[in-house]
């Protein structure tokens, strides 16, 4: 029943539920689920900001620090969407969501996402070409600096452009450059900001493909991820899996559902099958 209903008439059949019931409907789930199943089901009932801080806080809990994760939040969702997880991590988990970022990252990976946290983010289509050019020098100018590369040009330059604007900037840099800018940015930096920059261009380039590419790391080789798979069909359920779906057909000659069908099994499997709709 709950794949049937959008995220919006399942936030009102848990209200029904502990008004006819009592007890709360996610409560109630954990005491019959059990493992992938019960982490698929319990996504599903979460409005997508609480889904959201709730993937951060797991990111940022005990030893360790998921980066990918906390990147692929804060860099495709949108401004508003940014507000409201903000709101919501403060409500739940009594903390600043800045304050965890802070304390959970370092250096210019801090910088970065404090930036895409301020939700300032240029959301219109248009393109300026002065802009475009203006910035393509900056950027130019900063992988080549003397002094080594000049992070904070790529960090308010990437995380502040609409998309569009952005794929202009990368073409003009490829034509008055020896390489692309993802080839500089692999040269040149390493660590976390060097695979959140990267992340910020594929997201610029091709939002549908990036989460694609996720998904299919999540399922490659030994093992899957399932956190990964869960998280991306639930979160982009309702705003761009058909997409996703798309680009993953293209991008590696397989559905995404048959790679699904592969990896999985019994009710979790078809929990995610119902996420991506019908071969």
């Amino acid at each position: 029943m709950l794949l049937k209903r959008n995220n919006e008439q399942r936030q009102k059949i848990k209200v029904v539920y502990e008004a006819s019931t009592g007890e709360r409907l996610d409560e109630a789930l954990k005491s019959v689920l059990r493992s992938d199943l019960e982490d698929a089901i319990l996504a599903l009932l979460m409005t997508p900001a609480e889904f959201d801080a709730y993937e951060l806080r797991q990111a940022t809990k005990g030893w360790g620090t998921d980066e990918d994760v906390l990147t692929e939040i804060l860099a495709t969702r949108t401004n508003e969407e940014i507000v409201e997880i903000k709101r919501v991590y403060k409500e739940v988990y009594e903390r600043d969501l800045e304050e965890l970022i802070k304390d959970e990252t370092r250096d210019d990976f801090t910088t970065a996402l404090l930036e895409m946290l301020k939700a300032h983010k240029d959301e219109t289509d248009e393109v300026d070409m002065s802009l475009a050019q203006k910035d393509m020098e900056t950027l130019f100018e900063a992988a080549e600096h003397p002094e080594g590369i000049n992070v904070t040009a790529f960090i308010n330059i990437l995380t502040h452009r609409n998309p569009k604007q952005l794929s202009k900037t990368f073409q003009l840099y490829a034509l008055n450059s020896d390489m692309s800018l993802p080839k500089a940015l692999d040269l040149e930096l390493r660590g976390d900001i060097e695979d959140c920059l990267l992340d910020i261009v594929k997201i610029a380039w091709n939002k549908p493909a990036f989460f694609a590419e996720k998904l299919h790391k999540a399922m490659e080789g030994h093992g899957t991820c399932e956190q990964t798979l869960i998280r991306v069909l639930a979160s982009r359920s309702e705003v761009d899996l058909k997409k996703i779906v798309e680009e993953y057909r293209a991008m590696y000659g397989v559905c995404l559902q048959d790679s699904i069908v592969n990896d999985t099994e019994g009710h979790y499997r078809s929990v995610l099958l119902g996420l991506c709709g019908p071969f």
